[in-house]
């Protein structure tokens, strides 16, 4: 698999919330900061992450806007969007559809993701909880 086919099927998981993948295409000691700011260490850390995003929001979908890859490296920019079903941070759900912007920072090593780093706007993310 090449890099963007590997950073192709990362985003695919999320979107198909399909996280036994995560098996077959992270590193099993992946590094992972999300975009709420939360760090997870190891495929079960991720797995864990994983399902705090979408037990808040269950329908959360990733677009990727631009991606840029350059020899192991991937930088990404992601839109995400979803409907608030379920309590994240200390904000009970809304109901509301939220979108928020995301920069992901993807190192891969020996056909997998090693390490994941993504810049959420979680000033946006929080103003839309909140209002």
């Amino acid at each position: 698999m090449t890099n963007k086919e590997l950073v192709n099927a990362y985003y695919q998981m999320w979107n198909d919330k399909e996280f036994d993948n995560a098996d077959k295409i992270c590193h099993e000691d992946i590094r992972f900061r999300g975009s709420l700011d939360i760090t997870a260490n190891g495929i079960e850390g991720f797995k864990e992450y994983a399902k705090i995003l979408t037990d808040a929001f269950p329908n959360l979908y990733h677009a990727v806007e631009m991606s840029v890859f350059e020899n192991d490296m991937a930088a990404i920019y992601v839109t995400y969007s979803g409907t608030h079903e379920g309590k994240i941070f200390d904000y009970a759900p809304t109901g509301k559809r939220i979108s928020y912007s995301g920069a992901s920072f993807i190192h891969m090593k020996d056909g997998k993701i090693r390490n994941v780093n993504i810049l959420g706007d979680l000033n946006s993310l929080h103003r839309q909880l909140s209002e």
